[in-house]
């Protein structure tokens, strides 16, 4: 009785619970609203508190606030004419949320998922704002401003969307458990672009967009900021199995503060994927403005960007479920997806090699010393036009390359370790790095003489191919087929009795125990 009474898990002896009939037997599930099923018809929806709700709510969180922000920026240069104000503001971002977003683990561990998802989704609606500001007044010091505040906002949300994402599923369910909230978050960008494409459907100049899509964006925005408040707490949270997250019961500044450098004191190969952060948000800015923006006019931009988001669907789907194949161990998967990553990174590269090779700066930017007289402007694409449909595909893979790359390094890092803590600090380098060299590629497009557009193309075909090989080891000899729970708690305060899945007992077993 004694040995029964030390593996006994708190949560059965401290709440009500029922048994949830499983496949080796009844599991056991805390009693109260947030564990009640529902039925509508065959389908059995999963309780409140189930890691499959909770990730549906923080991908709608991402629908509404990065969704649309990368609906605006999809529009290369934010739906303006140029992209000074877009690059000025961006730089402002990135850099800051490359410092937030490496502490941004501490953060979130300690303020908790709800406070985190809110603050960060405000950031979004203050950033939409300072474009519909400047459409009337020009204040270049307020967007720059939106987007130092956002830096700071925007790490925190995704980090606490990471740690969600990569935590909660189960291992064998984690490359699912990614492309569903990345196919959920890239709906945003796909609905988000459909509001200045049919509100612009007829301009086929090149112009700034129209007010009525800033204010669409900031509703909604607005809306995701509020949506956060309806998660609960990742202490609340029970798998189908009634294993519960891997946490810090009680979190401090100063245990998470420590528990940043007990990171990188016990998963020093994690250094070895930084390359591939901080090539993941790099080639967006060329692909935004130096060949969205610099190539086409208003209403195909906006076309673009559906297409460009659709084809982030399409890519988490694929590499998602992919990733989770169950007749192939985890170790191969890994390999594999590596393999994957490379070939699709010659191939798609390649192509835009090709397409690069038709224009530069200095034909894009013609007649840019006399505005009033547009005889001299450079003709940017329209998708009436005979040569369109190229460059249309090229930029469909470009959205699947991008989607296949982020569910990919997310697996990775979900595939490292299942506790929630190690893992907000792994999302919060993963976002911190990522914006350190977005912040750099901003500001190399902005400055008054940028590189020649074929600079910025090579380095971003560089970074990626290079971050591949030296991310290589990790594959190779780092991630298992499994991690023992053993292993996942030490980095927290919790025993296996309280994390583990527990089936019930009927009495006269209980007697005999």
């Amino acid at each position: 009785m004694a040995d029964a009474e030390k593996t006994a898990p708190v949560e059965a002896i401290t709440t009500p619970t029922h048994s949830l009939e499983g496949g080796d037997g009844d599991v056991v599930i805390p009693k109260g609203w947030m564990y009640r099923t529902w039925k509508i018809g065959p389908i059995t929806l999963p309780w409140y508190a189930s890691p499959e709700a909770q990730l549906l709510l923080v991908a709608f969180v991402c629908f509404l606030c990065p969704g649309m922000f990368n609906a605006v920026n999809g529009l290369g240069g934010g739906g303006q004419i140029t992209a000074h104000a877009s690059n000025g503001s961006n730089t402002a971002l990135y850099a800051t949320f490359a410092v937030v977003g490496f502490f941004a683990g501490t953060i979130t561990n300690t303020l908790g998922i709800k406070i985190a998802l809110s603050f960060g989704g405000l950031g979004y609606s203050v950033y939409v704002s300072s474009y519909l500001c400047y459409n009337h007044t020009q204040s270049y010091g307020y967007i720059v401003f939106a987007g130092f505040f956002l830096g700071c906002c925007a790490g925190i949300l995704w980090t606490a969307q990471g740690a969600i994402m990569m935590s909660y599923p189960a291992e064998k369910d984690k490359g699912r458990y990614i492309s569903w909230f990345w196919m959920i978050f890239n709906l945003g960008g796909v609905i988000g672009s459909l509001v200045p494409l049919g509100q612009n459907i007829h301009v086929t100049t090149n112009s700034t967009v129209t007010d009525g899509t800033y204010i669409g964006f900031l509703v909604l925005t607005f809306l995701g900021a509020c949506a956060a408040w309806t998660l609960v707490d990742a202490k609340h949270v029970v798998r189908k199995d009634g294993s519960r997250i891997i946490m810090m019961k009680n979190p401090t500044w100063k245990t998470e503060l420590f528990g940043l450098y007990e990171t990188l004191l016990s998963d020093p190969y994690i250094i070895l994927l930084w390359p591939m952060f901080f090539a993941s948000n790099w080639f967006t800015t060329y692909q935004f403005n130096d060949v969205n923006l610099a190539q086409f006019n208003t209403r195909t931009r906006a076309l673009n960007g559906v297409l460009y988001w659709s084809s982030q669907i399409l890519g988490a789907a694929v590499f998602g479920f992919a990733l989770d194949f169950p007749k192939a161990s985890r170790r191969t998967r890994a390999k594999a997806a590596w393999v994957a990553l490379f070939v699709l990174t010659f191939a798609v590269w390649g192509g835009g090699y090709a397409f690069q090779k038709q224009y530069t700066r200095a034909d894009v930017n013609a007649g840019a010393s006399t505005p009033k007289d547009i005889s001299d402007d450079y003709v940017k694409k329209d998708w009436t036009d005979s040569g369109y449909v190229g460059p249309m595909f090229l930029y469909i893979f470009y959205g699947f390359y991008d989607a296949a790359w982020q569910v990919t390094v997310y697996w990775f890092m979900g595939a490292l370790t299942n506790n929630s803590r190690k893992l907000a600090n792994f999302a919060g380098f993963y976002k911190g790095i990522q914006s350190a060299g977005a912040a750099i590629i901003w500001r190399l497009d902005g400055l008054d003489a940028p590189p020649p557009y074929m600079n910025l193309f090579a380095s971003c075909w560089g970074l990626l191919a290079g971050s591949l090989i030296v991310a290589a080891p990790v594959m190779l000899w780092k991630i298992k087929d499994t991690v023992p729970v053993e292993d996942d708690i030490k980095f927290s305060d919790e025993t296996v009795a309280e994390v583990v899945g527990h089936k019930s007992i009927d009495r006269e077993d209980a007697e005999n125990v």
